[in-house]
């Protein structure tokens, strides 16, 4: 009875991966290579992201491999892919697009995203999409708090950049110049740079005569102590105490 659950879930979870791989990646967020290939690590986000399928793991990505109940799905190195496609991967288009497209950023890479454009993040290509939520969801899985870009079609276009279509909302390009897209303002420095602390100032004295005195040698050097010299004694008035005392 176990071994009949076990393959009945093989068999549910090879159904899902060859629906999302080889029918409709862009649904989950996902836009593979030429050859149908995405990054395993990708992937598996945007399945456990999916209701029920937060379990997933690369062991039962593997489990389907090596299983005799689906050879649609192959792995290559760090990348995974349906053999079997039921549409092509993408297609080139600059006409009858949205006017607006999204795309997300790292929070510590915007600065340099607003002087130098948006780059591929690990990708080949950057990744946008026409529905804002979409673009939020592919963001959060390499940031938690992306930043969200809004790209203006008709400037970007101005300026060269080809998109490609990689089926329903999402569209990918290989570089956003500036000055194409617009975001949040720069968030302020909260711990703005103190001011450097004044440094003390140590007075110096200038010698009022010629000679100046060395006064550390004198620190140093050792202090002799003078003691009361015994007062002499004179030799009459011992004699004079002595008769006083009857001695001779």
């Amino acid at each position: 009875m176990a071994a009949k659950q076990q393959k009945n879930k093989i068999i549910k979870l090879a159904k899902f991966f060859n629906y999302i791989l080889g029918t409709s990646p862009y649904e989950f967020g996902l836009v593979p290579d030429k050859n149908g290939f995405v990054k395993i690590k990708e992937f598996l986000k945007a399945v456990n992201e999916e209701n029920g399928y937060g379990f997933v793991r690369q062991l039962q990505i593997n489990e389907i491999i090596i299983s005799s109940y689906s050879t649609k799905i192959e792995i290559s190195d760090n990348l995974i892919r349906a053999t079997e496609r039921e549409k092509p991967l993408y297609s080139i288009t600059n006409s009858d697009m949205p006017k607006l497209l999204f795309s997300c950023v790292r929070n510590k890479a915007y600065p340099v995203v607003i002087e130098k454009g948006i780059r591929p993040m690990g990708r080949k290509h950057v990744i946008l999409s026409s529905d804002r939520q979409m673009a939020l969801r592919m963001g959060r899985r390499f940031d938690q708090s992306p930043v969200l870009l809004c790209i203006n079609m008709q400037q970007a276009k101005a300026k060269g950049v080809i998109f490609h279509h990689a089926g329903g909302s999402l569209y990918f390009a290989e570089f956003i110049p500036q000055n194409t897209f617009s975001g949040p303002p720069l968030p302020k420095d909260k711990n703005p740079l103190k001011k450097p602390a004044s440094q003390k100032i140590t007075p110096v004295y200038e010698p009022s005569g010629t000679f100046e005195i060395d006064l550390t040698e004198i620190e140093k050097a050792p202090v002799k102590i003078k003691r009361s010299a015994k007062k002499k004694k004179i030799a009459w008035k011992i004699q004079r105490k002595q008769k006083a005392r009857g001695r001779p």
